[in-house]
C-alpha cells in the first residue's frame, strides 16, 4: 500500500522544470483544474512526473495523473496488488504493454511503530496505534517506484494515469506494515518501462532495504482512495 509520496524540489528540480515547460502538462492541468508544482507531498488524484516510452520506446518523463478511474467507485485506484497484475481485466494490459515508474524522493505509510529491544507480543504489535512513516531506498535521494499506467479520456482529453504496484512487505518494511511498493534498482528502470520486457524477472528482483524515520505530519488532507 502506497497512500501518498513525497518529491523533493532539490533533489528533482530539473525533472519538473522539464515537465512543467511541456504543452501537454499544461493543457493537462487546466482541463482537469490540478495543480503542475508535482512537489511535496502529493496524493492520489494528483499530477506527479513519471518516467515512461515515448512512441519511439525511449524512456521520457511524463505528466500523469495518480489513480485508474472506474465506474464502480468515484475514488482513484492508486493501488494495484502484483499478484493480480497480470490477472485481471483491470491491470491486465497495462501489466503487459504500460509499465512505468514514479521516481520519488520517498513515500509514506501508516504502520506501527518499532522500538528496540522490543518484547511484545505479535497481537501487542499490532493493536499498537499506527503513526505516519517517511520510507525510501536505502542509501539513495531517489526511490523508483513500479506502477502501471493506461489513457482515461477526461473531458475529450486522452490523460496518462497511473497506480502504483504493491507487493507483500519485506526487508525492514514488514515490521511496521504488510504491503511496500514495487521499489525498483536505478538499473532495471529502463528495462520495468520497455513494452517488450519481462516485468517478472524485474518485479523478482525488487528492493527491500529501506531506511524510514517518523514523518512529519501532513500538510493537508490525503484525497480518499482504494487499492485494487
Amino acid at each position: 500500500m502506497c497512500m501518498s509520496l513525497r518529491i523533493e524540489l532539490r533533489e528533482m528540480a530539473e525533472v519538473l522544470i522539464k515537465v512543467r515547460k511541456m504543452a501537454f502538462a499544461l493543457e493537462m492541468s487546466i482541463k482537469l483544474g490540478k495543480s503542475l508544482s508535482m512537489s511535496g507531498d502529493l496524493y492520489p488524484s494528483d499530477i506527479a512526473p513519471v518516467l515512461a516510452p515515448n512512441k519511439h520506446g525511449q524512456m521520457v518523463i511524463f505528466p500523469m495523473v495518480w489513480g485508474f478511474t472506474h465506474k464502480a467507485t468515484t475514488k482513484p485506484l492508486a493501488n494495484c496488488r502484483i499478484e493480480t497484475a497480470d490477472k485481471k481485466a483491470l491491470w491486465r494490459d497495462s501489466w503487459y504493454r504500460r509499465r512505468c515508474v514514479i521516481p520519488a524522493s520517498l513515500y509514506y505509510e501508516f504502520g506501527y511503530p518499532v522500538y528496540e529491544d522490543d518484547s511484545r507480543s505479535m497481537l501487542e504489535h499490532r493493536n499498537t496505534k499506527k503513526v505516519k512513516f517517511a520510507i525510501q531506498t536505502e542509501g539513495s535521494d531517489i526511490t523508483y517506484i513500479a506502477a502501471l499506467y493506461r489513457y482515461e479520456d477526461h473531458g475529450g482529453m486522452q490523460v496518462p494515469m497511473f497506480s502504483v504496484l504493491t507487493r507483500e512487505a519485506a526487508g525492514t518494511v514488514r515490521d511496521i506494515h504488510d504491503r511496500m511498493p514495487v521499489i525498483l534498482d536505478k538499473e532495471d528502470v529502463k528495462e520495468w518501462i520497455r513494452p517488450d520486457g519481462a516485468p517478472f524477472s524485474i518485479a523478482e528482483r525488487a528492493l527491500t532495504n529501506m531506511a524510514f524515520e517518523k514523518a512529519v505530519e501532513y500538510h493537508r488532507s490525503p484525497n480518499e482512495f482504494i487499492t485494487a
